[in-house]
């Protein structure tokens, strides 16, 4: 058995320069995210979008784990760059995803 160890060159190494491209990707669209992941629960969820009992408070309510958690998550990408297309393309899907809910149970 050998232990070869990745060389250093062949990733790219975590730094702190990228930090803000990461906090501001989560921070625009991870919230962007939360909308529609929360818009889809609304229209999917038991009752529908005309839910009552408290649903429209909890989908109020579930946007901020769920932006919490794509702000916590973008630090593991290990550019800005792929930050913000990976949230970028999970934003398309879910407004997609949304849409398509939305026209077709409307």
């Amino acid at each position: 058995m050998s232990d070869k160890q990745p060389s250093s060159e062949s990733r790219p190494r975590l730094q702190s320069r990228h930090w803000f491209g990461k906090g501001s990707a989560g921070l625009l669209l991870g919230f962007g995210l939360a909308l529609a992941l929360s818009g889809l629960f609304a229209w999917l969820g038991p009752g529908g979008i005309d839910g009552g009992g408290g649903k429209i408070q909890f989908n109020m309510w579930l946007i901020s784990p769920i932006w919490c958690m794509a702000l916590s998550f973008v630090f593991l990408f290990r550019t800005s760059a792929r930050a913000w297309c990976w949230l970028g393309a999970a934003n398309v899907v879910a407004f997609g995803a949304l849409w398509i809910v939305r026209s077709v149970m409307a």
